[in-house]
């Protein structure tokens, strides 16, 4: 037998005879066959004796034998997020169509390579070729390569003379590394090792998947999971949820949480937010730094309030069975990705067990499965077009598309396809916009993972014609039977969706329609006129000549010219009536009716419509009531603020001359509110009294209107008085404090209070929670240091301290209100600064003076205003 040689085989395959490079980057030896005569031991299972037409060097972390593989030293490659909706799943199919096409040449030019290496074993072995279709396998698995890389190698050594040489020193090598692999008690099944750092997660994975699947309930398999795989992430409980197909969720099996919490949570009702549901509604991971700062309830909120939660969907083949919940006691901190594929696959685990451990949902009824005949049958039985889909899965269990195994007879394509041409087909091939515009693939999938079913009145439904898209307007719905959707559409015609979008604008204009036969006495209502006339819809409608029995008796003269212009002036007519049902209940009523003329302008039928339109009347009778109301309010108001604002100038009027003291030059400023609603209770005063000394005060009483005014006269007059007995200004505004807690209706208000004695042009002043008085000397401005003293009214016994001061020949001294200075965008202390700046800038008489401070005033509360300025004559 002849064997290729080096060139002619590379020209045939294109895997090429260097060695091939190992998981962990170094090289593998090219294989070595066996001695002839000698036939290796058996495999432990029976490998296909067909050659695989994908390398075989990527795995997966399958749950059943761990990480193995290259794929094991890196990430699990996951599609990008353009794959999961949109285009992107288009342009998915489109690259897995290329992709089998590729596999099929490739599979077709490598299987001639692989049958002669299966002639080289068969002659060196001198076994079948059965027998060597399966060394071929064993030997690929063991050194790591696929078939056909292990065949070019297999044919280009038999050509040297060294072949029995090879296949004793492979054989050798691979009973050694069997032998030392089962003394060090790993796993006998040949393979590499995982990559760096995931070995423990591989443990972990393999000794949780053991413990799963030799347990006897998820409870079991609830606290295998925690202790061979979680633990040692610092978890501290897991809880294993089945979703019902309501929406609903059973906890089937929890570890680390107290029987209590576990009672307490062992169902979750449909439309309840939590950690699970989060997970469930999104079909993604849900990771949660701490249960305290998102508020979600859930399992073992109270236990641990502040720990990490991660919930993931527990589904296989793209179908959602329940939710893998896992607590920490902690805030749960960065995790690398190696934790979250462990977390994967754990709720794979989980998604299988809970499909072998069953458990009954409390207030939730589960759909029967059916099996796809039964489906098929259901299919068949509907009178809307309907099709069945299973889903379809890539070699690593992802959900890619679904294929159409079944039309029902009543199938229409909205394109006008056969049925044919559809049954078979993937639902993205057959359908490629569905993908984008509508969205019902997305809907599909979510049907098919969480079980939930969809309904829709109008979907767009997009088919390609000849690179044209054809859109069709459709009713959907879907549902879940077992591993099997079945999708059931209703193309909506012109006329229908004509005849809809009338019914529904009556229903939302209360209109209903008639039409009245006068010569054959027939009459036509729809169900809306039923509804206004309160009649069920198989009573007898009612004509227009006994319309008058049907409403109020005020509205028959108006119903009478209405059936006048009508029938024998033969013109449209209204009218507006009151229309008695048989409940008891009055409707206000339009009519518009007109008449049909057949030739000769004989009278044949008459239509039009009725609106109710009572809301719309019972509007304008509670609009003018309203409107009545609050003139009548607006009076109160304008005479109440009418009579606060004359009692106010009464007391202070806007413009006052200057007062004359020995020695002392006064000057008051009063700015009222701009508003008539805002009248306060700003008050100032400056008197002489009997010991020569001048009273000076000024203060503001908290709110407005006519309580306001009224308070601000109780305090100013009662002041007056006090200040007669001679006490100082501190002892004055406890006195006044006690008026204001005692005497008043509980009033609160800011007070300064000065007496100034000419002889010794001496100032004691005390103040109560006001603004302090501002000093203007040699040209520079400031506030004077503030004396402790709580507003007036605010507890029952209060204590007030006293400042001096003495003042110059060019001193000025200031007292105001906050209408001066404050404002809404700033603070207290910076609209005193403003005010302290402004008053060291001005210059001139003191009448002068206060205008342009007034003019200069920034504040914009639209609040009443005293000031007061002194100064030494």
């Amino acid at each position: 037998m002849e064997y290729p040689q080096p060139q002619e085989r590379q020209a045939r395959s294109e895997p090429p005879a260097a060695p091939a490079a190992g998981p962990d980057g170094t090289a593998v030896p090219a294989a070595r066959l066996p001695e002839p005569g000698t036939v290796p031991a058996e495999p432990s299972a029976e490998p296909s004796a067909e050659p695989s037409a994908e390398p075989s060097g990527e795995t997966t972390a399958g749950l059943s034998g761990g990480p193995s593989g290259p794929a094991a030293q890196e990430p699990a490659r996951r599609p990008p997020e353009s794959e999961e909706t949109g285009i992107g799943r288009l342009a998915a199919t489109v690259d897995r169509l290329r992709r089998e096409v590729r596999q099929a040449h490739a599979a077709a030019d490598g299987r001639g390579l692989v049958e002669m290496a299966k002639g080289v074993l068969v002659e060196r072995l001198h076994c079948g070729p059965a027998e060597a279709a399966r060394q071929l396998a064993a030997l690929a698995d063991g050194v790591g390569l696929t078939q056909l890389e292990l065949a070019a190698d297999i044919v280009n050594q038999a050509s040297h003379d060294r072949l029995a040489e090879a296949a004793g020193d492979f054989l050798a090598q691979v009973t050694a590394d069997r032998t030392e692999a089962l003394a060090n008690g790993a796993s006998a099944e040949p393979g590499p090792a995982a990559g760096p750092g995931l070995p423990s997660v591989a443990v972990r994975l393999r000794t949780a998947e053991s413990g799963a699947l030799a347990a006897d309930d998820t409870q079991a398999v609830a606290e295998s999971i925690l202790e061979h795989a979680l633990a040692p992430l610092g978890a501290t409980a897991v809880a294993v949820w089945a979703a019902g197909a309501d929406s609903s969720l059973t906890l089937a099996g929890c570890a680390g949480f107290s029987a209590e919490e576990a009672a307490r949570w062992h169902y979750v009702p449909p439309g309840v937010a939590t950690v699970a549901r989060r997970a469930l509604s999104e079909l993604r991971l849900i990771r949660l730094d701490s249960l305290s700062r998102t508020g979600l309830p859930t399992i073992g909120y109270r236990q641990f309030p502040d720990g990490g939660r991660v919930a993931v969907p527990a589904g296989a083949g793209g179908r959602i069975t329940g939710v893998l919940e896992i607590g920490w006691a902690r805030p749960l901190p960065p995790q690398p990705p190696q934790v979250d594929r462990q977390v994967e696959a754990l709720a794979e685990l989980c998604a299988h067990t809970l499909e072998d451990h069953p458990v009954p949902l409390a207030g939730a009824v589960r759909a029967p499965d059916r099996d796809l005949a039964e489906l098929v049958a259901l299919a068949d039985g509907l009178h809307d077009p309907a099709l069945v889909l299973r889903p379809e899965l890539d070699p690593d269990g992802r959900l890619t598309d679904f294929r159409i195994r079944h039309a029902n007879s009543m199938f229409v394509d909205p394109v006008g396809r056969p049925r044919a041409a559809v049954a078979g087909a993937l639902l993205l091939e057959a359908y490629p916009m569905s993908a984008d515009d509508s969205g019902l693939f997305e809907k599909v999938q979510r049907v098919h993972a969480t079980g939930e079913p969809f309904r829709a009145e109008r979907m767009p439904l997009t088919a390609l014609v000849g690179q044209v898209p054809v859109t069709a307007v459709t009713g959907v719905s879907i549902s879940r039977h077992g591993d099997a959707v079945l999708l059931i559409w209703r193309i909506e015609d012109e006329a229908a969706r004509l005849a809809s979008l009338l019914q529904h604008a009556q229903r939302l204009g209360r209109i209903g329609g008639f039409e009245e036969h006068l010569r054959t006495g027939e009459i036509v209502w729809n169900s809306q006129l039923f509804h206004l006339y309160g009649l069920p819809p198989t009573a007898t409608p009612v004509p227009l000549e006994q319309l008058p029995g049907h409403a109020h008796p005020d509205d028959s003269a108006a119903i009478r010219r209405f059936l006048r212009t009508l029938l024998h002036h033969r013109r449209p007519a209204s009218a507006a009536l009151r229309l008695r049902r048989p409940d008891g209940v009055t409707r206000h009523i339009r009519i518009v009716a007109e008449p049909v003329l057949a030739d000769g302008g004989v009278l044949t039928a008459v239509r039009g419509a009725y609106q109710d339109v009572s809301s719309q009347h019972w509007t304008e009778v509670a609009l003018a009531v309203t409107r009545d109301q609050l003139a009548h309010t607006e009076a109160r108001a304008a005479e109440r603020n009418r009579l606060a604002l004359q009692l106010q100038h009464a007391i202070m009027p806007p413009a006052r001359g200057p007062i004359l003291a020995p020695n002392l030059r006064v000057a008051v400023r009063y700015r009222p509110a701009e508003t008539d609603h805002l009248v306060g209770g700003d008050w100032y005063d400056a008197v002489v009294l009997p010991s020569e000394q001048v009273l000076l005060c000024v203060g503001d009483v908290a709110g407005h209107g006519i309580e306001a005014a009224t308070s601000m006269v109780v305090l100013r007059n009662a002041l007056r008085g006090l200040a007669v007995t001679g006490a100082g200004p501190g002892q004055l505004l406890t006195w006044l404090n006690t008026v204001a807690h005692y005497l008043t209706s509980q009033i609160t208000a800011t007070a300064v209070c000065g007496l100034f004695d000419p002889a010794t042009r001496t100032l004691r002043w005390a103040r109560a929670g006001h603004l302090p008085p501002v000093l203007v000397r040699d040209g520079e401005a400031a506030a004077l240091p503030l004396p402790p003293g709580i507003l007036l009214g605010a507890v029952p016994e209060a204590h007030y301290e006293e400042h001096r001061l003495r003042l110059d020949g060019r001193d000025r001294l200031l007292m105001y209100t906050d209408g001066l200075v404050e404002r809404r965008d700033r603070s207290v202390e910076h609209s005193l600064g403003q005010l302290v700046g402004t008053a060291g800038s001005q210059t001139g008489d003191l009448d002068s003076y206060l205008n342009r401070l007034l003019t200069h005033s920034r504040s914009d509360t639209d609040d009443d205003t005293c000031l007061i300025g002194i100064e030494l004559r």
